[in-house]
């Protein structure tokens, strides 16, 4: 930590696993802070997720770097001293504990706040903290269900649809606690005074189709309310889960979606295009030596689709005559937004990615060397930098609890007495 870092000096106590707080705990490390992990005896659930090396999976590698592990029976009768020791210590709690559980072990805000009223609460829910679903529990693919995302990004198998690829909604709860509880903490700059800071998954997934959470009352009421008619028609008739999302009225200009702003595939793989401007598509005509009737301003739009079909026909012969490296020079040379799809594991070794060091190499005393992404963020040259390795061990809990200001003999007792784990068990 140095004094370029934003929250040298600060301490976070984390109650948290799987995604959203860990992660946000990892951004704050990254910033400077000193994070301590409060984890069951038998660590968090993001230990036990996949394949295991010791105490730790790749889950857990990729979001709990730079903290430091105290496993803590919350439920035994010592547990409250223990915690009031770290407490007396934390400028940050952050938890993401099942709803009710936080008021129940004293670490909710108002709970707080009496005795520590600097101290700063970062909060995550399912579905927030009021309405009849705030007490039900909930994760990134039940949120994306509830929220419409996973609809909205129109993964499906076997007709119905799932939640592909990362935990996204997690992700952006995370970044979002990350930037309330920083707001938090320059507020307490200037008026001394702490405070509570909620993020919900359900939030962070609306705000990921931000596009569609939008109505615009002459353009949209009627079409949402027919849509929402009919599909309740749907759903009773039985109609497939397929036809409903086919259905489902969209923000994006249908033109847009067939011809500019999306996939193709070529003669070795798929690239993605993005024109959304009249500027671009215009350059992607000439490159392409295609004309499109439809860019004249003076037709009405049922003009404009009637040459979408046969343009979009040319459009894909074209993309599947040659290469993806022919396609991606070709456009990128003439100013045009392309990329080939890539699979995940091909950006570990990227050499744009390397470049701006996106990932971080380290070993693991038994999982040996691996991979994990970088900083989120650049603040200057070390403002944030990659929080020091190794990740946390379960257990560091003699160091922690000497830090809380424990003697060796109450260490000693602590361990002894069953509320702390001295190792894992």
């Amino acid at each position: 930590m140095t004094d370029e870092q934003p929250f040298d000096g600060i301490t976070v106590l984390e109650f948290g696993q799987f995604v959203a707080v860990p992660y946000a705990a990892q951004l704050l490390a990254d910033g400077g802070a000193f994070v301590v992990k409060v984890e069951p005896h038998e660590g968090e659930a993001a230990r036990h997720t996949g394949y295991r090396w010791a105490d730790v999976t790749r889950h857990f590698l990729s979001r709990n770097r730079g903290t430091h592990s105290l496993p803590l029976a919350l439920r035994h009768e010592r547990a409250p001293a223990v915690l009031e020791s770290l407490l007396e210590k934390t400028d940050v709690v952050l938890t993401n504990l099942r709803p009710g559980l936080a008021s129940q072990f004293g670490l909710d805000y108002e709970s707080l706040a009496e005795r520590y009223p600097k101290i700063i609460v970062g909060n995550v829910t399912a579905f927030g903290d009021e309405g009849p679903d705030a007490g039900l529990p909930g994760m990134d693919q039940v949120v994306q269900a509830h929220s419409g995302l996973m609809a909205m990004n129109g993964g499906m198998r076997d007709g119905r649809p799932i939640a592909e690829g990362s935990p996204i909604s997690d992700f952006m709860c995370a970044a979002l606690l990350a930037y309330g509880v920083a707001s938090a903490l320059f507020r307490r700059k200037r008026t001394g005074r702490g405070g509570r800071v909620d993020t919900s998954l359900l939030m962070s997934a609306l705000i990921l189709q931000s596009n569609l959470m939008v109505r615009v009352q002459d353009g949209d009421a009627e079409k949402h309310s027919d849509y929402l008619d009919w599909l309740a028609e749907a759903r009773g008739a039985g109609i497939p889960y397929a036809e409903q999302a086919g259905r489902m009225p969209s923000s994006r200009p249908a033109r847009v979606v067939s011809l500019y702003y999306r996939t193709f595939t070529t003669k070795d793989s798929a690239i993605a295009i993005a024109c959304p401007s009249i500027g671009l598509r215009k350059r992607l005509l000439g490159v392409l030596d295609l004309q499109d009737p439809g860019l004249d301003p003076n037709l009405s739009e049922d003009e404009r689709h009637s040459h979408d079909q046969a343009l979009q026909l040319q459009f894909e012969a074209l993309f599947a005559s040659e290469s993806t490296e022919h396609w991606e020079a070709l456009l990128r040379e003439n100013g045009i937004p392309v990329s080939r799809v890539r699979f995940p594991i091909e950006l570990i070794d990227n050499e744009q990615a390397a470049a701006n060091d996106l990932f971080v190499h380290a070993d693991h005393p038994e999982a040996g060397p691996f991979t994990v992404l970088g900083s989120a963020l650049k603040l200057d040259e070390k403002g944030f930098v990659p929080a020091p390795f190794p990740l946390p061990f379960l257990s560091e809990t003699r160091e922690i609890l000497a830090w809380a200001g424990f003697s060796q003999e109450a260490i000693e007792d602590a361990i002894n007495s069953g509320v702390v784990a001295a190792s894992p068990l």
